[in-house]
């Protein structure tokens, strides 16, 4: 309890707690950050909760700050800045699903206890009631937290009848804490699984990338296949579990998936110093996790189910980067993630195979300038990815691969440093061309453009002179065209 009278005996709870307490308001810190206090957690998010309606709690909100909005009036919460802590309040309430609703009903109610037994689950059905100091638990969750096991406060058929979305929650917050869910709520996740259809997929969406925040989503993803709720917004990832990988041997895709997961997440953490952390929006505030990263390593091979062959008695995937690329979009999409994330996402995925055979072959100074090039802003996470992507237990080869990769990183830097090469382009640019050329903008200049800069890749930097030289030659040949 130390954590939480820490909390409750700084200046802007005080202060606020008084405030309610002086109208006749019961208030509470409620939810996650009373959670989190008590299992040691970093706190730095505050939750609040009500007896007071929008109106009331506005009104006292006024009186302590000058600094007041509406962040969900329809929902009754009501944010202020209080003596520099910015905090949400929000009013009792009891919120429900119809049948084929997307959206919450939303009610209000009258009692803390009330409020509580209507939450997600019973670890989140905390509250410390102010400015008394008195915990309210009202369906075990301090027990719960002791067992480390995730359960809902009631029956779970009717918490996610209520909130379908609350399954995905139970997934996130199994990879968070580390937490088991306990049976019944497992079998109610599965037997209810058709009910997440009414979510709108930016819910599901954000629910996702909460549990691609964690240290270790691995524990949450597969509580999602194994429960068939990732078949209802991520098919192509259960889709890999029968698909062999090409040696048809030690794993299958989805595991092989999983593992390459969780290296990229290890090697993320490395290569920004070890922070990281849950980003769960809900108390912890650390390193963002890289989420393009994650969500590419977790997709990078979802195109071997359709392109899955038996060709002389061994298994194939011919162009499955290509085809997963398209996938990675199309779903993606469906879940409305932006354009940036959805674009660099496909990139990963489609040029995750281009690096393997340069341990048999090393490239020339002009494969490695078009592989920089092709990356572009996408480099250092394709770095990652690829070295994620070896999960042979063959520990010869997969010393092999990561010298081969140590090579090609230290043959980037050096051509880089000697060639600017993350700017890679020719030594004319288009107006330069068209002054030479005495040529006007159209499709010519384009193909001038197109044909030093390979030029460039293929010999590195050769001077404005030899570049003039080059596209005259160019031009005389092919300027028709």
């Amino acid at each position: 309890m130390d954590a939480l009278r820490a909390i409750a005996g700084s200046a802007p709870v005080a202060a606020l707690a008084a405030a309610f307490a002086e109208r006749g308001h019961e208030f509470a810190l409620v939810g996650g950050p009373v959670r989190d206090a008590l299992l040691g957690r970093p706190v730095t998010d505050l939750d609040f909760t009500t007896s007071a309606h929008p109106d009331e709690t506005r009104a006292v909100l006024d009186a302590v700050s000058t600094n007041v909005w509406d962040v969900g009036r329809d929902f009754g919460t009501i944010a202020a800045n209080v003596l520099g802590e910015t905090v949400e309040i929000t009013t009792y309430r009891a919120e429900t699903y119809r049948d084929d609703s997307r959206k919450p009903e939303v009610r209000f109610g009258k009692t803390i206890e009330g409020d509580l037994v209507r939450r997600d689950f019973t670890i989140n059905a905390l509250a410390l009631m102010l400015p008394e100091l008195r915990l309210v638990d009202v369906s075990g969750g301090l027990e719960d937290l002791l067992a480390e096991r995730i359960r809902t406060p009631g029956a779970p058929e009717e918490s996610f009848t209520d909130d379908p979305l609350r399954m995905l929650r139970a997934a996130r917050f199994s990879a968070q804490l580390g937490f088991e869910v306990d049976a019944a709520t497992r079998t109610s996740m599965a037997e209810l699984a058709e009910r997440l259809d009414i979510i709108s997929a930016e819910r599901i969406r954000d629910e996702f990338v909460k549990l691609l925040s964690a240290r270790d989503p691995l524990p949450g993803i597969r509580l999602l296949v194994e429960t068939g709720l990732a078949e209802r917004f991520l098919p192509e990832l259960t889709a890999l579990i029968a698909t062999q990988d090409d040696h048809g041997r030690h794993k299958d895709v989805y595991e092989h998936s999983l593992t390459v997961l969780r290296q990229a997440i290890e090697l993320e953490l490395a290569r920004r110093g070890g922070e990281g952390g849950d980003g769960d929006g809900e108390g912890v505030r650390v390193a963002s996790p890289d989420v393009v990263l994650r969500i590419a390593a977790l997709l990078h091979d979802i195109g071997k189910p359709a392109t899955r062959r038996f060709e002389r008695g061994g298994v194939t995937f011919h162009h499955h980067d290509v085809v997963g690329a398209k996938l990675a979009k199309k779903r993606l999409r469906e879940l409305r993630f932006d354009n940036d994330t959805v674009k660099r996402v496909a990139r990963l995925i489609e040029l995750h195979l281009r690096f393997f055979g340069y341990s048999d072959q090393p490239w020339t100074d002009s494969a490695v300038r078009r592989y920089v090039r092709d990356a572009g802003e996408e480099l250092e996470r394709l770095h990652i990815l690829t070295r994620a992507d070896v999960t042979t237990r063959n520990r010869r080869k997969a010393e092999r691969l990561d010298h081969a990769y140590d090579d090609i990183e230290r043959r980037i830097a050096e051509l880089a440093e000697a060639e600017e090469l993350a700017a890679v382009r020719p030594e004319l640019d288009g107006e330069r061309i068209m002054a030479i050329l005495g040529i006007g903008p159209g499709p010519a200049v384009g193909r001038a453009y197109r044909h030093l800069l390979e030029v460039r890749l293929d010999e590195g930097p050769i001077g404005s002179e030899a570049a003039e030289a080059r596209l005259r030659a160019w031009y005389a040949e092919h300027g028709g065209e």
